[in-house]
């Protein structure tokens, strides 16, 4: 994520051009948005302002701001412990979508309530469902496995009245299924998204978080063990197999709700795991799989995005 203020020589130009987070971090107006992120902004040996990523506290604040600054969220939390993600990567992924669906709406992204997503694992941070909502107008159903999660997302949903009546929630009450139970009977979605758990343990994922100190200078001592600077409850950041097995579920159950799904996409956090899903498609019969790069600073990521839909179905959907 960027950490200075904007200027001319921070432009992020490997974020979509409609990002609004491409210019970097503006503290004045941040902290004018949310004065509370005030006492978390320092100045670095650049002489830019910036925050201690390191500080979970210092990150939700700017989340707060980021937010409230952008998408004029006027309340938004989340329990200690849980994602709290970077915010213009979410929206990246939210604008790489878009045009997606613009693909098949002679280039014109499509915008209102009328287009509906499905986000798998909506978290108790809701932030994709804001984003979409907030940018485009969509309309959301959030899925979950955590009871906790969502009321967290309920929560946020009940304290801005621009989410209201625009994001549904729903418990996924079968631990191992992805798209069954979640998908209702005759439910159609124009979208689905997905950050899938990466890691294969608990282990994996304590040791992940280690790294991410050494990475931020930091070393955790005995008496307290490391905590990522964006948190994350255990369903969150692992599934029994990692990110491949989580992938080849999503690809098998994705089969059963071709014609209610125009395109379902998810992230895929490592490159190796690229060729493993677009198999698993290949197999399950997908008409048409496209891999979308980003890339917000030195992170690369990428969405994979699949449909069981033939040109024409595509074409002709929203006018069903």
């Amino acid at each position: 994520m960027p950490e200075s203020t904007p200027n001319p020589s921070e432009i992020k130009e490997t974020m979509h051009p409609r990002n609004r987070h491409r210019m970097g971090y503006d503290f004045k107006a941040l902290t004018k948005a949310v004065p509370k992120l005030r006492p978390f902004v320092t100045v670095n040996q650049y002489d830019n302002q910036t925050i201690n990523f390191a500080n979970p506290d210092a990150v939700k604040m700017l989340n707060r701001a980021l937010l409230k600054q952008h998408y004029h969220i006027d309340y938004w939390d989340i329990p200690a412990g849980y994602l709290c993600p970077p915010i213009p990567g979410r929206a990246d992924y939210i604008h790489y979508v878009a045009d997606l669906l613009a693909t098949t709406n002679n280039a014109v992204i499509r915008k209102g309530k009328k287009v509906r997503v499905l986000d798998i694992g909506v978290g108790a941070n809701c932030v994709y469902p804001i984003i979409g909502h907030q940018e485009y107008g969509w309309s959301f159903v959030g899925v979950d496995i955590d009871e906790e999660a969502l009321q967290s997302a309920k929560g946020i949903i009940d304290g801005n009245e621009d989410l209201k009546n625009a994001i549904e929630l729903r418990l996924q009450k079968h631990r191992a299924d992805i798209f069954l139970f979640a998908i209702k009977p005759g439910e159609r979605f124009d979208l689905t998204i997905c950050n899938p758990p990466f890691h294969a343990s608990i282990k994996e994922a304590a040791e992940g978080s280690r790294r991410k100190w050494n990475n931020l200078g930091l070393k955790a001592g005995k008496e307290k063990e490391p905590v990522l600077n964006f948190g994350g409850q255990n369903a969150e950041l692992w599934y029994p197999g990692g990110e491949a097995a989580f992938l080849k579920q999503m690809a098998a159950q994705s089969t059963h709700f071709g014609k209610q799904c125009l395109w379902f996409t998810t992230l895929v956090s490592k490159k190796e795991n690229l060729r493993i899903l677009y198999n698993a498609l290949q197999k399950a019969g997908a008409t048409d799989v496209q891999t979308i790069n980003m890339s917000q600073g030195q992170k690369v990521s990428r969405i994979m995005a699949w449909t069981f839909l033939s040109a024409e179905d595509r074409q002709n959907w929203k006018d069903r």
